[in-house]
Parts: structure tokens; C-alpha cells; sequence
């Protein structure tokens, strides 16, 4: 009677583990297509035997754990991709805006540039005559809007940059948090024996996002507990305490501080990683660059042509400047929104050389008009021209450079997704196999409960 019972204990167990794998195996199904899930299995463990007269006799089966399939080097090569993504990411929206700005079409600045210069020309054949005279005015202000359209571009997408880091920085500090939340959560579960597999998914996933914007690194602590910092090891998830992060207005531009434990602390660039560096990167080095050699190109061009100018003498026999003095502007002012012909009639025009001669002199009409070939500017061998090309050449190189490397990046980071899905996605022909396994041992289980049950009814009529 003894060992029927023991038959009966091992196929009660057997029935209840195979019930218990075939959950497993219908959540797996369940969750084909949910992102981030690990495909989940049933760890099954011989119950100790006993010692039964001279044989050991076994106690059927139980699911001690329920594992996922997990390869943290996987993980960690698609967070490390997914960073490098990012970077990309952050940085091809505002190339593609700055590659309308500096194009290489007919109508751009360099175009001004050489019409400025044409009318000087021009006018160098009839210095007296009026018309070439307000033709050259006319030039120097649609220069000094092409200067100001530029900047003002420019402006603009750093704006679209700066309220799209605010936009996104609410959405960061949530992630940051849940982080937290889900590492209470899995020490609360794990703790006492058992695997939360549901909470690693999603805190895997909300670090794979994490990773794409902010460029996170993590590391486990002595508690189990995952730890997140910045690139520069500045702390955002420690254990269950999350940090804040908060735009702060920086002039026209917002920049960000870490508040964690009371403090706040800066975010320098050094400390991003991700989109955000990406787009930092974008607005204060490339950007920054670009609108530095734009102010370079302006003052240049204005007091190159305000010197030759200021030398020659107008129909009304006075010298004075053709572009407003860049000398006299504040601290605050950008040059190239300030290109501005302060000429106020045509007469102004100082064509002629020798004010005797004057207005029929083309002396230094000629000298403007040879500027354009003859200057060079700053430091550099360059025309007014060739500066321009120059800075629409960087831009086109980066932005080749930038759809090369956002390309292979994301062709990396879905080959390693597709290796992490391969690795712990779900198979629904792999669960179909094992659903089968599982209902075969269920049915034998069942089976093998009714021919126990059949023998000990048998054995109490013999008793009978």
C-alpha cells in the first residue's frame, strides 16, 4: 500500500509539472511578438529518493525555477551599438537642415558674394552713372540678407534642437525611474528564491532606450541590483534611488543638470553619450564652428571692403564707409546679422580714386571689385568664395560621413537584435514541439494516476 502511494505522490507530480511547463510553453506563445521579452523555461529537478527497505525509490518531479534565455555579452554588444546609433541618430536631423542652408545651388551665399563684386564692376565702366551706382547698394543689402538668412537658419534649427532635448527629457526621467522601481521590484522577488524574469525584460528594454539617448553604462552592484551612470560616470540609478534631470536656459540654448541625493550637478558634454551627444555635439562644436567662420567671412568682407571705400570719395566728395563699422558693435552682437550698407543715397558711392576726378574716377571701384579675387581672408589662402565653399564642403562632408555611419550603425544594431531574438526570442516551432512534449507527459501522467488508482481500489476489495 506504501509504495502505491509513492507511485501516486510521483504521478501527482509529474501531472502538476507538466501542467505547470505547459503554462510556460502557452505565456511563451503568448508573448511572440511582445518587444524585449526572453522566450521563458521550465527547470525541472528529481525530487530526492527515499530510502525504501533495500532500494532507493523516487519522488517524482518538480519546476524549480523558471529561467530565460539570456546572453548578457549579447546584451551588452546591442547596448553598446544602440549608443553608437544614437550618436548618429542625434546628429543626421540638424545635417540635413544644414545642408539646405549651405547648398551648392546658384542662389546661395557665394552667389551673393560674386554679384556684390559684379556690380562693383560694373560700375567700374560708368562710375558716374546712377544706375550702376543703386545697383551697387542694392547688392550690398541682398549680401547683408543672405548673411542674416543664414543666421537666422541657423538659430533656427539650434531652437528645433533645443525644444526637442526638452521634449525628450521628461520621457528620460520616467525611464530613469522605472529603472529604479524594477530593481526594488526584482530584489523584492529574488530575494526570496525566484526569478523575475517579466521585470529583467522590461528593465533590458528601458536600458537598450536609455543606452540610444543618454549613451548609459551599467554595472551590477553586491546587492544584485543594476546600477546606471552616464558616460562620464555620473549616476543616474543607484540601487532604488533615481536621479533628475532638468534644461536649464543657457542664453538662447538649454543645457542639463543632474539632480541626485540634494545635489545638482552640471552635464558637460563629455558626459553624454547617445542622441544627446549627438545633438550637443551638433549645436555647440559643428554649429558653433560653422556660425565662427560665418562671423569670420563677415568681418572680413565688410572691413576689406570698408577700407578701399572709406579710401575713395563719393559724387558728393566725401569719404566714408560703405558697411556699417563691425568695430562698433557689442559684446552681444553677431557680425553676420549685422552686415548692413549704411549708405543712405547713390551718390554716397565712392567709386572715384581722386576726389578731383571724381565722379568720373573709377579708381576705387576698381579696387573693391578686385577684392574678390585679390583678399584673402583670416589666416587662410582663401577668396570671400572659397571661405564660403569651404564651409559648404564641411557640411556636405560631415553630412556623407554622418549617412555612412548612421547606416552601418543601425545595420549592426538589427543584426544584434535579430542575434538577441534568435538567441532568447520566442520560436513558435520550437514551443509547438514542447507543447506537444509537455501534453503527452500530461496525458501519460493522467494515465498512469488512473492505473494507481485502479490497483488500490482492487487492493481495498481484496481487504474487503
Amino acid at each position: 500500500m506504501t509504495s502505491l502511494l509513492n507511485a501516486l505522490n510521483s504521478g501527482k507530480t509529474s501531472l502538476l509539472t507538466n501542467q505547470k511547463s505547459i503554462e510556460i510553453v502557452g505565456n511563451n506563445i503568448a508573448n511572440v511578438n511582445t518587444e524585449g521579452y526572453s522566450r521563458q523555461r521550465a527547470e525541472l529537478m528529481q525530487i530526492p529518493a527515499v530510502n525504501f527497505g533495500d532500494f532507493f525509490i523516487g519522488q517524482g518531479v518538480a519546476v524549480s525555477d523558471v529561467s530565460r534565455d539570456y546572453s548578457l555579452f549579447i546584451s551588452r554588444q546591442l547596448q553598446s551599438k544602440s549608443i553608437e546609433f544614437g550618436v548618429e541618430t542625434g546628429k543626421s536631423g540638424s545635417l540635413t537642415e544644414m545642408e539646405r542652408i549651405f547648398n551648392v545651388s546658384e542662389d546661395n551665399l557665394a552667389s551673393q558674394i560674386n554679384d556684390f563684386f559684379d556690380a562693383w564692376q560694373e560700375l567700374t565702366t560708368n562710375p558716374s552713372g546712377q544706375v550702376e551706382r543703386d545697383v551697387v547698394m542694392q547688392r550690398g543689402q541682398l549680401l547683408g540678407e543672405a548673411f542674416s538668412s543664414i543666421t537666422d537658419q541657423l538659430d533656427t534649427v539650434a531652437q528645433n534642437m533645443n525644444t526637442e532635448i526638452i521634449s525628450e527629457v521628461e520621457t528620460l526621467n520616467e525611464k530613469i525611474a522605472e529603472v529604479a522601481r524594477l530593481n526594488d521590484r526584482i530584489n523584492l522577488v529574488e530575494i526570496s528564491g525566484q526569478t523575475a524574469n517579466s521585470a529583467r525584460d522590461q528593465r533590458d528594454l528601458i536600458i537598450k532606450d536609455l543606452s540610444e539617448t543618454l549613451g548609459v553604462q551599467t554595472y551590477t552592484d553586491n546587492r544584485g541590483m543594476l546600477n546606471v551612470q552616464l558616460p562620464g560616470g555620473m549616476p543616474l540609478v543607484q540601487g532604488g534611488i533615481a536621479a533628475t534631470i532638468s534644461t536649464v536656459p543657457t542664453g538662447t540654448d538649454v543645457n542639463l543638470q543632474l539632480q541626485i541625493a540634494g545635489s545638482t550637478l552640471d552635464i558637460p558634454l563629455e558626459n553624454l553619450g547617445g542622441k544627446f551627444k549627438g545633438m550637443f555635439e551638433m549645436r555647440d562644436v559643428f554649429m558653433a564652428d560653422l556660425r565662427n567662420d560665418l562671423n569670420t567671412l563677415a568681418v572680413d568682407l565688410t572691413d576689406a571692403v570698408n577700407l578701399e571705400h572709406s579710401g575713395g570719395y563719393g559724387s558728393d566728395g566725401l569719404q566714408r564707409n560703405f558697411f556699417l563699422d563691425m568695430a562698433t558693435l557689442g559684446p552681444t552682437d553677431v557680425p553676420s546679422r549685422n552686415v548692413r550698407v549704411i549708405l543712405t543715397d547713390a551718390s554716397q558711392v565712392a567709386a572715384a580714386g581722386n576726389i578731383e576726378a571724381a565722379p568720373g574716377d573709377n579708381e576705387a571701384a576698381l579696387r573693391i571689385a578686385q577684392l574678390e579675387v585679390t583678399h584673402r581672408v583670416g589666416t587662410t589662402n582663401d577668396t570671400f568664395d572659397n571661405f564660403f565653399s569651404q564651409m559648404v564642403a564641411t557640411v556636405g562632408i560631415e553630412a556623407s560621413r554622418n549617412d555612412l555611419a548612421l547606416s552601418g550603425a543601425k545595420d549592426a544594431t538589427i543584426q544584434l537584435q535579430n542575434l538577441r531574438d534568435g538567441y532568447s526570442g520566442v520560436s513558435l516551432e520550437e514551443e509547438m514541439i514542447d507543447l506537444i512534449q509537455y501534453q503527452r507527459g500530461f496525458e501519460s501522467s493522467a494515465k498512469f494516476l488512473s492505473t494507481v488508482d485502479e490497483m488500490m481500489n482492487a487492493l481495498l476489495q481484496l481487504k474487503g
